[in-house]
């Protein structure tokens, strides 16, 4: 049986923050992971980097992307995410360029229109500098602590003396004094039934569903004078919209996640390929009692749209709004001012998802339309649909910890990070104040 100070499952972006700070702590470390060696993945959301070796976007701010300031307090959150940078940029990401959305002018234009308008400071590293970065960031951990990847634990104990056992499903058993769990969304069935064995509460669970719309490249001129992007938020009657990933002359991709193809957002930094056209997605959050609510929800709308296979629904905004009287077929597709960057099946998009999001869409749009003082054009193409999954809240104190002692939850799993930058902030929080390097005072 090997002994370790402190137990880090999962290498996502929480874990691997945590590790860098326990690294020079002089504890004995250990970090499990059920996916491969960086070197060796395959999977888009397990191993060693998880989600970071995506688009490797990181925004700071507390405006959006999860609740940490609850835990740390509103500055002690932000200046935790200017930690995450520095990291960054000590292995490497000062290559991407740091940007601000912040647009004093736009908001207020943005307010009389009925948006709220939401900042961030953003450093996007971008697939390829992601994996560079995570590289070194591999290395560097793998001379300081422990890491044991293709171990995937099957069930964590707590000893009459306070410390763990987790046993593996390999058959060898861990015993540690600590445990952080930061498996992230990935880990969410397994440590569910963790939870439930150790007796630990959880709360909501969220699921935000949304069309991905792409128009033209230009279109959205007016109000990014001074930014990259910008992230717009509106309030109906009985919703809030969203923009989401907002990616000037990029493409919609497929993405797969949990057996289901979605629409996602992939910039042009990505394979070197502008198009001219710009698109986001508007996500409308809806609010469960529980995982597996959530769950349902999730998978029966977004698989009622794939029809067993990786299907795509998308209509044309002006089909849309003119419903039944107007053909809602693509038509002669080489002559529309938008020219789709994404195979779909364009058919009623009334007939395909849930009125709540299509009434959304249309209602933004409408306020986006005064905002910008023209009309959207008509050829802007609406896919469906696109879905961000979160992982249900975890009952912990302010420092992460459940109510058994010892046994910490961070990231995106505890349900209060749901971004990199929160998600890795929380890993530097915890991670100091395990290695005794602060206090919460200090913060």
């Amino acid at each position: 049986m090997s002994q370790y100070d402190i137990t880090i499952i999962g290498a996502g972006v929480s874990g691997i923050f945590a590790a860098h700070e326990l690294a020079s702590s002089g504890l004995k470390v250990l970090m499990l992971d059920k996916g491969k060696k960086l070197g060796e993945r395959s999977d888009s959301y397990i191993g060693f980097g998880g989600l970071g070796l995506s688009e490797g976007k990181y925004n700071y701010t507390n405006d959006f992307g999860g609740e940490l300031e609850r835990k740390t307090g509103y500055d002690a959150a932000l200046r935790l995410m200017d930690d995450v940078d520095t990291i960054l940029c000590e292995f490497g990401g000062g290559a991407a360029e740091l940007y601000s959305t912040y647009d004093p002018e736009l908001a207020e234009r943005a307010h009389a229109a009925g948006f709220g308008v939401l900042t961030t400071k953003t450093r996007h590293l971008g697939t390829k500098l992601s994996k560079t970065v995570l590289e070194r960031l591999y290395d560097y951990l793998d001379s300081h602590i422990t890491m044991r990847f293709e171990a995937e634990p099957v069930r964590i104990l707590r000893k009459e003396d306070k410390r763990f056992i987790i046993e593996l499903e390999d058959g060898s058993v861990i015993d540690s004094g600590q445990v952080i769990v930061a498996t992230g969304r990935s880990g969410n069935e397994w440590f569910n039934g963790q939870c439930e064995s150790l007796g630990i509460g959880r709360g909501e669970a969220r699921v935000d569903l949304g069309l991905r719309i792409e128009m033209k490249g230009d279109q959205l001129a007016s109000i990014l004078q001074r930014s990259f992007e910008t992230k717009l938020s509106f309030e109906g009657e009985d919703f809030t919209a969203t923009t989401y990933c907002m990616n000037p002359q990029g493409r919609v991709v497929l993405k797969l996640q949990e057996g289901l193809a979605m629409p996602d957002g992939q910039n042009f930094r990505e394979k070197g390929e502008n198009s001219s056209n710009l698109n986001f997605t508007l996500f409308v959050p809806n609010r469960f009692a529980t995982l597996e609510e959530a769950d349902t929800y999730f998978k029966r709308i977004v698989g009622a749209i794939n029809r067993g296979r990786d299907r795509i629904a998308a209509q044309r905004l002006g089909s849309l709004r003119r419903g039944a009287e107007y053909h809602c077929s693509d038509g002669q597709a080489s002559d529309r001012s938008v020219k789709a960057t994404l195979e779909a099946e364009f058919t009623e998009l009334r007939e395909e998802v849930p009125e709540r999001y299509i009434e959304a869409t249309l209602a933004f749009l409408d306020a986006l339309e005064k905002l910008l003082g023209v009309p959207i054009d008509e050829d802007t193409i609406l896919y469906a649909i696109d879905g961000k999954l979160y992982s249900p809240a975890i009952e912990t104190n302010e420092r992460f910890e459940t109510i058994i002692r010892g046994f910490y939850v961070i990231g995106d799993c505890s349900g209060t990070t749901h971004s990199l930058s929160q998600a890795a902030a929380s890993g530097i929080y915890v991670g100091r104040l395990l290695a005794g390097q602060c206090s919460l005072e200090s913060l």
